[in-house]
């Protein structure tokens, strides 16, 4: 993940550490005074964030829950608790050694590949296969582990699935077999789905078969 950047906002010396000891210098580097444009370009960009927090501006991270990208908050008081503001996050104490803050960067990257490679787009929908999980803006359904494989079929093909494919890569059955598992499945999805995202028309089908 060498393209990333490090955005660091509430502390501008350890910018300058960082570049003079030259400890991530295959990252680029950013410091931000301000919390909000720290926030947007870190979305933006394939970007991890270092907050520090301090009495002072902690009532900025109130009801934050940042998803998009990896960030490290820095505690600078021992009265302030450590707190999670979103999927991937950690928490670092002051004072703390080069040698903490790098295990805590590179664990921080690490989780966010593996986070990053996890995740499918299907239409208007994301598939976290690990968390077996749909989501679409800020509602996420839990479906089973068979419900995700099926989904992944949809996001590997342009053209519909036929019911003899689904039960020769999902359920490992025959083509020949004569069954209504799939059908079943499809049934119970579709529900699934109307009910928490108002979709009537996640899962069409034609003479060839279904399609997204």
């Amino acid at each position: 993940m060498t393209d990333i950047t490090i955005s660091i906002f509430g502390n501008k010396i350890l910018l300058e550490i960082l570049n003079e000891i030259k400890l991530f210098n295959k990252f680029k580097t950013k410091y931000y005074d301000d919390f909000d444009v720290c926030i947007i370009n870190s979305e933006k960009e394939n970007a991890l964030a270092i907050f520090f927090v301090n009495k002072n501006n902690i009532s900025l991270f109130k009801n934050k829950n940042i998803k998009n990208f990896p960030h490290l908050l820095i505690h600078e008081s021992s009265d302030i608790k450590p707190f999670d503001i979103g999927e991937i996050s950690d928490n670092l104490k002051v004072p703390f050694s080069i040698l903490q803050l790098e295990k805590k960067i590179v664990s921080l990257i690490s989780k966010y590949e593996f986070k990053k490679n996890s995740l499918i787009s299907l239409k208007d929908y994301l598939i976290d296969k690990n968390e077996r999980k749909i989501k679409k803006n800020d509602l996420e359904l839990q479906l089973s582990e068979k419900e995700i494989n099926f989904l992944i079929l949809f996001s590997k093909s342009n053209d519909p699935i036929s019911i003899k494919f689904v039960l020769q890569n999902v359920w490992k059955y025959s083509s020949e077999s004569e069954t209504h598992t799939v059908e079943t499945h499809i049934h119970r999805l579709r529900k699934k789905i109307l009910q928490k995202f108002g979709d009537n028309n996640f899962i069409k089908n034609s003479n060839k078969g279904y399609y997204i």
